[in-house]
């Protein structure tokens, strides 16, 4: 019996500066955040149609969405550039190294917005295009070019500009922003909150070295837990909107008292622990949001 044994292929220099090179280009683009902004998309979409949705429509609505996420996120690595190199987490961002020209972040970003506008007005509807719009502007120019260097409120303003585009999907479908649209602003608006500030807490050094002014570096610590309680206790009540509007049903009504009743414990333990981060919170952050999207499409399939 011939046992054979395969070699491993050492990756030259060149073709790990290549490899490199493409992953700061793509990282550039955040395609985590870019994901969750058209999963959170979809379930306007689908709700706004009721599980019956026009397919080409949905895909031009996903590709505008998606093209000026992606776009929005260079600007905004365009614009951070200066204080990416101070922080240790964002230190290795290709702009920060020179493996991106500057040049290339800013039109590659305006490009893709406009597209994006250009795509969404033509073959969906004016509205999704102006909230979209609304929601590049508020993120980019708002958020990272105002509020992020200068106030603690940034994240309270730059989370309207992340609630947005599940009523873009709604709009895409509708040509309207009705009282469901305006629910689901609302869940992911509150939820944005003890989202962002735990990841706060996580990289308060960062953020205070690079003279940031997010809560915990203006507020303290214990103020930033306490934020975070009081934005999942908020989050319960708003979260239960959905079923008595006739949005969803009592599966919905179900997995969101649950799912945000464990929210509001881990808050609370996380208030009375020393440690001053927890990123298993920051992680079911995702998982309720992802519950609540879900149960929410499970419902309309099963009624």
């Amino acid at each position: 019996m011939k046992v054979f044994a395969q070699k491993s292929r050492a990756v030259s220099p060149v073709q790990g500066e290549i490899q490199s090179a493409l992953s700061d280009y793509v990282t550039l683009f955040k395609p985590g955040i870019v994901s969750l902004v058209l999963v959170s998309t979809l379930t306007g979409i689908y709700l706004a149609g009721r599980g019956v949705v026009d397919l080409p429509t949905v895909l031009w609505a996903i590709g505008g969405v998606g093209l000026a996420t992606a776009g929005s996120a260079a600007l905004n690595n365009f614009f951070d550039r200066d204080i990416d190199s101070l922080m240790k987490r964002t230190s290795k961002r290709g702009l920060v190294t020179g493996t991106i020209p500057p040049a290339f972040a800013l039109f590659a970003g305006l490009f893709m917005v406009m597209g994006a506008m250009m795509m969404l007005s033509i073959n969906v509807n004016m509205l999704s295009a102006a909230l979209t719009m609304a929601s590049v502007l508020i993120y980019v120019v708002a958020y990272a070019m105002i509020l992020k260097r200068t106030s603690p409120l940034a994240n309270q303003i730059g989370g309207i500009a992340g609630a947005l585009p599940p009523v873009i999907g709604y709009a895409a479908m509708t040509g309207s922003v009705g009282i469901e649209a305006v629910a689901l602003f609302f869940i992911v608006a509150i939820w944005q909150q003890p989202h962002a500030l735990s990841l706060a807490l996580k990289y308060k050094n960062d953020y205070a070295r690079a003279g940031i002014p997010v809560i915990p570096v203006a507020c303290g610590v214990p103020a930033t837990k306490w934020r975070i309680l009081l934005y999942t206790l908020a989050l319960l009540p708003v979260s239960t909107i959905p079923y008595f509007i006739g949005m969803a049903g009592p599966i919905y009504l179900a997995l969101a008292i649950v799912s945000g009743v464990i929210f509001i414990g881990l808050s609370y333990n996380f208030l009375r622990a020393e440690r001053e981060s927890n990123m298993f919170l920051f992680m079911y952050s995702v998982i309720y949001l992802t519950v609540v999207f879900l149960a929410m499409v499970m419902d309309l399939i099963i009624l």
